[in-house]
């Protein structure tokens, strides 16, 4: 198998080589031509039985080994076919599948195959409902009202076959798990539980409570049906207005970019923007690279895929300024073949340009995909990068899945945080170096990160206690089972040491870090992959949502979102927020879409299968009190045109207490991003004392005094007179025109 293994990367190899040749001796076509053509090979050079993530490539081959052998008995061909159907979303045939197989299995065989033949029901269940007969309240944890299933046949046989399998092993944690949310799905619970299998207490509100949050994404014609993605809010077109950008992993998967028509609904501009045939991307960033005033896009592809399959180039997008999008990877040298879904935008070396980090992925399979070393492009003023990553201390090559970049010791130099699936972490300070000479010092031990050997994924950093130093956060991904059987063990008060942790490393003001993930109560079972955060009811304290998962069927837990307690302590309060989605979560975005100060949550939801698909969600926050806000717009003029890195100091009086927000200009997580337009809020303050902005790269810093909330101001840097970004505060509107209102309680919001 080794062999093959190999065969398979040289074959993969061989046509990279091919691939790029071809780009760059392309004179017919332009870049943006040669980047859809090279999707498209690849997409078939994708499709094939080895690839271990095209079900559909396998089914295939299976029916024709099936026909070859038609006479026999192909007990275990037909249960890998059973499988790889529910994988390509074929939920039906899966089932009559295993149904016959049941009748011609011994016992033996049957008792091992039963918890596939439950998903199998599960997801019978979840499609028939939650996808074909969607509503606001599909798949929220803890299931209720409308989210009750009124197709039942699903879960009804799922429920009987976990039964059958606790009966004999009653120790089966996920088993357990998926019949407790089977029952849910029913209205069963907990009174119908069988009481020897029930895990009490999962629909118990949490202890501090917020109002409770709803979907609109369908109604505004945000519901992209897809797989694992990304997604970008930001104004496109600058008009002031947000809009929304999502991505879906697969080569086949389409970009879709929605822009706010300024009315309260979105319309769909993917084909007249220039996206369509530009698919895939595991994770999209936004950023400004060449300093004309456009927001750009970044897409980052291979991800996750093994044996070389992920040897994907990623897609450096320009914003042409007339609503059109043209790829210039090529042209700009950022044309390479590697797996990532992890980079980070930032002016690491202080010369007013945004540069580019880039973490690559190495997993076991190194025969097949060759090694891959993380990359850090130099911006060259030109529209052109420079990779200068060999010459530094950052050309490492571990299994990168998060990056981030902060000041985490307040010099004015942005450094680096990784987080690897490897077990290492890594901090890499910059040595302040300039120019192409950038270089960075591994500080990790010395800083008191603990490299635990667990996996982490979701990774940022940002100031959760206001003390003007950055914090990190990552986010514990470390698994040997479903992820059901550790939100089992979880809810049942079972040891789970670090079972998917968020892990929060809190600034010493020294260049070290302390672990304070029990301290402040996140010392609990959340498996974050997308994540980011934001401020939901603007008190100033950023709060998190973390979207759950892995690629298996049974890893059905919920999403979660945690309240930030005065930067003391975090709440869970996924259950009253009802933003629990049990479906998988990636690409997380907090943006204030409806120019209120009212910050929604975006989530791109959907697994690695196309049976695995799901549709997007637009959590739309009623108002969490009567606090106070800023929303504030930097321009750079020797800083990068974005400010993206520039630090933002906001002071205010609030109930007679002196204090201030700290927030740097960046989009927030590291799968996901949010608008450059940093939205701070100042609590019951009514006036803000100072802004301060220390602008990056330049570090020049600027202050403004005695500002009015709950307004959006343009800073541009050298100017000492904010410009007011006069925006109509917007209702949502169905696709029929119908206003979907939300109590507003903002004070001063007039």
């Amino acid at each position: 198998m080794k062999l093959k293994k190999k065969n398979i990367g040289i074959i993969a190899g061989a046509i990279v080589l091919l691939l790029t040749f071809s780009f760059i001796i392309s004179n017919k076509k332009s870049s943006h031509q040669e980047m859809i053509r090279i999707l498209q090979d690849l997409r078939k050079r994708n499709f094939t039985f080895e690839n271990p993530f095209n079900p559909e490539a396998k089914v295939a081959y299976c029916d024709s080994l099936l026909k070859l052998k038609a006479n026999d008995n192909n007990i275990g061909l037909l249960s890998m076919k059973a499988a790889l159907e529910l994988k390509v979303g074929n939920e039906d045939q899966s089932v009559q599948l295993y149904q016959d197989l049941i009748r011609r299995m011994d016992v033996m065989s049957l008792d091992r195959m039963l918890p596939e033949i439950g998903i199998a029901y599960m997801r019978q269940g979840e499609r028939s409902n939650c996808m074909l007969n969607h509503t606001g309240s599909s798949c929220i944890f803890p299931i209720k009202d409308e989210g009750i299933h009124k197709i039942k046949t699903g879960s009804k046989n799922a429920i009987e076959v976990y039964e059958t399998i606790l009966k004999s092993h009653p120790d089966d944690l996920e088993s357990k798990w998926l019949l407790n949310i089977a029952f849910m799905t029913l209205g069963g619970y907990p009174k119908s539980v069988p009481h020897e299998f029930l895990i009490p207490n999962l629909d118990a509100d949490t202890a501090f409570k917020v109002k409770p949050f709803t979907d609109m994404a369908a109604g505004l014609g945000l519901n992209i049906n897809g797989r694992a993605g990304g997604v970008i809010i930001d104004d496109f077109n600058n008009d002031g207005y947000l809009d929304i950008v999502t991505s879906g992993w697969e080569l086949s998967d389409p970009m879709h970019y929605f822009q706010n028509n300024k009315d309260g609904t979105f319309s769909d501009l993917t084909e007249q923007s220039g996206l369509k045939g530009i698919t895939g991307g595991l994770n999209i960033q936004q950023t400004d690279y060449n300093n004309d005033g456009n927001t750009d896009i970044f897409v980052l592809r291979g991800a996750w895929n093994t044996h070389g399959f992920g040897n994907q180039p990623s897609s450096l997008l320009r914003n042409n300024g007339d609503g059109t999008f043209t790829d210039v990877t090529t042209t700009s040298g950022l044309l390479f073949f590697q797996p990532t879904q992890a980079a980070v935008w930032a002016d690491f070396n202080n010369d007013g340009w945004l540069d580019v980090f880039i973490g690559a992925e190495n997993s076991n399979n190194l025969d097949a995909g060759g090694v891959h070393t993380c990359a850090l492009y130099i911006n060259n003023h030109d529209g052109t990068f420079t990779n200068v990553a060999q010459s530094t201390s950052c050309a490492l090559t571990s299994y990168v899945k998060g990056v981030t970049a902060g000041d985490f010791n307040n010099d004015g130099w942005p450094d680096i945080f990784i987080s690897t699936l490897d077990g290492k972490k890594f901090l890499l300070q910059n040595a302040r170096k300039g120019g192409l000479a950038v270089d960075f010092d591994d500080v990790t031990e010395k800083s008191g990160i603990d490299n635990n050997h667990d996996g982490t994924f979701a990774t940022w950093f940002y100031d959760y206690n206001n003390d003007g130093w950055p914090d990190i956060m990552v986010a514990d991904y470390q698994f040997n089972k479903s992820l059901a059987y550790y939100a089992a063990a979880g809810a049942l008060g079972k040891p789970v040491p670090n079972a998917g942790n968020v892990f929060l490393y809190k600034n010493n003001h020294d260049g070290t870090f302390t672990n304070v993930t029990k301290e402040v109560g996140l010392d609990k079972v959340v498996y974050g992959m997308g994540a980011n955060f934001g401020d939901i009811d603007n008190d100033g304290y950023p709060d998190m949502y973390f979207g759950t998962g892995n690629p298996d069927f049974r890893s059905l837990i919920p999403n979660k979102l945690f309240k930030n307690i005065d930067g003391k302590r975090f709440a869970d309060v996924t259950t009253s927020s009802r933003t629990g989605n049990l479906q998988k979560g990636h690409g997380v975005a907090f943006a204030d879409l409806r120019n209120t100060g009212i910050q929604d949550i975006f989530v791109e939801m959907g697994g690695a299968y196309k049976g695995d698909s799901y549709t997007s969600s637009l959590y739309v926050n009623p108002g969490q009190g009567s606090n106070n806000w800023i929303g504030l717009k930097l321009e750079g003029e020797k800083a990068n045109k974005a400010a993206i890195g520039s630090r933002i100091k906001v002071t205010f009086t609030e109930k007679g207490v002196k204090r201030s927000v700290y927030k740097d200009v960046n989009s927030g997580g590291s799968f996901g991003s949010s608008p450059l337009r940093q939205e701070i809020g100042i609590g019951q303050a009514r006036i803000i004392d100072e802004i301060e902005i220390k602008w990056a790269g330049s570090q020049t810093v600027q202050r403004f005094k005695n500002i009015s909330p709950n307004q959006f101001l343009h800073i541009t840097e050298g100017d000492g007179h904010p410009e007011v970004i006069r925006l109509a505060k917007l209702n949502y509107k169905t696709k029929g025109g119908i206003p979907m209102c939300m109590p507003m309680t903002t004070s001063l919001n007039k």
